[in-house]
């Protein structure tokens, strides 16, 4: 490893998406700072100051306590009615034997938002002191890891299509809790943008133990750098501080995650993930997702028959979306991840820039496809009238969850870095 950089030593980053080591330059207002080799963004413009994310995240915790308190929706057909909250949804898939889905749906909507607001309140209040308490670099990394699982915003679009899918089918009326969804979700996205990472980790970084090449590098007063990188220098997957691999299970002195210079066993592990993603995607789409028990007679629906009695109803929009979030998305995860490891494995070298971006759209949109369930989820819990008309959650569900939890996996174990390293002629790991 030659790479040059020049610049303080804690300005020197690792690339997440090719492996390059470069010097980022101090953040100033309207700039951007991107990798020299790949699409990669590795800096943006500083956001707010962190009191801001500090009184934002407050009220994204106000707003899901509200939202975890009060009513969602009550519908009502032939003399009676129901109402759901935010639990009555994983409630029902219990009663009717999918208690594994039902927990899923609790921890996405509910704990993982929770956990991510309370850790980052917490961090935000107590990084003022001086010096900050130890241990607020731990729950940052738990904030960091509970960040792919919070899906408020994906929920209240789960909520939508619920409520357009009922409207004309029984009398529906909605609660406080979804208008405290709707100012949650705009919240807790504004927060979280709000959030200057870079600058949590760099007052956290000051109370960490360096260990650069030379002892005098550690001081922030002294302008120091690299002018050749090492080749035992590791960037952290977490936190970003490059550092010194001493021996193979080293941590990274700021957060102490375990440092490896590239994610281990990435190729077969998420090989194994994809696989076994889709094998599931052919139950999630032949089974039915949902029965619809009318006058006694029940009508199950799969993915694609829901988006066709959609279409018929000329709900096109609404069609659309179900189709890109529930059949379009987990097949291009699928189709994306295995062309990347393929060409990783084969150490083709075309389109790195293309590939690299596919990843962070791969990364970024498999979390939508939980729409489905969110939405198969509340029917179950809001149509229950007997004879009259009921709405069961089917097995196809539990498949079609357990697609995008893999994919989601798949995606945060495989390394893009490899891509490039192969296409170097280097072995892929």
């Amino acid at each position: 490893m030659s790479q040059q950089a020049a610049g303080p030593l804690r300005q020197i980053r690792e690339c997440p998406g090719c492996g390059l080591f470069q010097a980022v330059p101090p953040r100033a207002r309207g700039m951007v700072a991107r990798c020299l080799r790949c699409p990669t963004t590795l800096q943006r413009q500083p956001p707010p100051p962190l009191h801001h994310a500090a009184a934002l995240t407050a009220a994204a915790l106000v707003l899901l306590v509200i939202t975890c308190m009060t009513t969602l929706m009550q519908v009502q057909t032939a003399g009676m009615s129901h109402s759901a909250d935010l639990f009555s949804g994983p409630e029902e898939l219990a009663r009717r034997g999918m208690a594994v889905l039902g927990l899923v749906v609790v921890f996405v909507t509910v704990l993982a938002p929770t956990g991510k607001l309370v850790g980052t309140l917490y961090v935000l209040l107590r990084l003022a002191e001086v010096p900050p308490p130890g241990h607020l670099r731990q729950v940052f990394v738990l904030v960091e890891r509970l960040r792919p699982w919070s899906m408020v915003e994906v929920f209240v679009l789960g909520v939508f299509v619920a409520y357009v899918k009922l409207v004309d089918v029984v009398r529906i009326d909605l609660g406080t809790g979804v208008f405290a969804l709707l100012a949650l979700t705009i919240v807790f996205v504004w927060a979280d943008s709000a959030l200057d990472r870079q600058a949590v980790w760099d007052r956290l970084n000051r109370q960490a133990v360096w260990d650069p090449l030379d002892r005098s590098d550690a001081s922030d007063d002294v302008a120091s750098a690299w002018t050749t990188i090492p080749e035992d220098a590791v960037g952290c997957e977490t936190c970003g501080l490059v550092s010194r691999r001493r021996a193979e299970h080293s941590r990274c002195p700021c957060c102490a995650t375990t440092l490896h210079a590239r994610k281990p066993d990435s190729v077969a592990r998420t090989w194994a993930l994809v696989i076994a993603a889709a094998v599931l995607y052919v139950p999630a789409n032949v089974f039915p997702v949902l029965t619809v028990v009318q006058l006694g007679a029940g009508a199950p629906s799969t993915i694609l028959g829901g988006v066709r009695e959609l279409v018929l109803a000329g709900m096109y929009p609404l069609a659309a979306l179900v189709f890109f979030a529930s059949v379009a998305v987990p097949m291009m995860k699928l189709l994306g991840l295995s062309g990347m490891l393929l060409a990783t494995q084969t150490g083709f070298g075309g389109w790195l820039h293309d590939r690299t971006r596919l990843y962070y759209a791969v990364r970024w949109i498999g979390r939508w496809s939980m729409i489905d369930i969110f939405m198969e989820a509340l029917l179950g819990a809001l149509v229950r009238f007997g004879n009259a008309i009921t709405i069961e959650p089917g097995i196809g569900a539990l498949a079609f969850c357990g697609v995008v939890i893999l994919t989601i996996f798949a995606a945060e174990t495989f390394d893009p870095r490899l891509m490039w390293d192969s296409a170097r002629g280097e072995a892929a790991a």
